[in-house]
């Protein structure tokens, strides 16, 4: 059995401190950009980010409108500097399928450049389910790699170090979601990366 979770916490446990400048770290920078120029936030929204590392997307979007921020992450490491970095903001350590926050909760839960590091994409489908309300936005910004190469990519993914599950296609997500009555609002795609948003009904 592949030890996904144990992987992630031991990769991002190490990196934490000096996140920014790893080569993850610039990579992920994109992700955020393209994201934050496709979200629609409103002031006193209830934001949750999942897969949150240090908390840097969280505290772009409290600089935009006035929110209520939390954000959750399996790394102790990553929660520690992201409480460190952004008091203001609110830190749990937590994976993506039980998540403690109450039913019907958040107006918005973005993750950014984490989705291919869950290894139940359903069980998280249910959870963000139950802490959205309805009509609340699902943004997820994700590697996007065209078909054949991202079917290559998947067989040995698994082997990653980072705790890598799989990367999805847009139509893989859009099913995964609309299984628990989601659906589709838009797709952008920019180079390699995809912003999938969807929509509680």
């Amino acid at each position: 059995m592949n030890n996904y979770r144990e992987k992630n916490i031991k990769a991002y446990d190490k990196m934490a401190d000096k996140y920014d400048s790893t080569l993850d770290g610039k990579f992920t920078e994109k992700f955020k950009e393209l994201l934050l120029a496709n979200m629609s936030i409103n002031n006193n929204d209830s934001i949750l980010d999942i897969g949150c590392g240090n908390g840097t997307l969280l505290s772009k979007m409290a600089k935009i409108k006035t929110i209520n921020g939390s954000g959750t992450d399996i790394s102790p490491q990553m929660i520690k500097v992201a409480k460190i970095r952004h008091p203001e903001l609110n830190f749990i350590v937590s994976g993506c399928e039980e998540i403690s926050f109450v039913d019907n909760s958040m107006d918005i839960i973005t993750v950014c450049a984490a989705y291919h590091h869950f290894p139940n994409v359903n069980a998280f489908a249910v959870e963000a389910k139950r802490l959205l309300k309805p009509n609340g936005s699902l943004y997820i910004a994700e590697v996007y790699l065209p078909s054949i190469i991202r079917h290559i990519a998947n067989v040995f993914l698994p082997f990653s170090k980072h705790g890598d599950v799989k990367f999805h296609s847009h139509k893989e997500i859009e099913n995964t979601f609309s299984n628990v009555n989601f659906s589709l609002v838009k797709v952008v795609k920019k180079g390699h990366i995809q912003i999938v948003q969807l929509r509680k009904n």
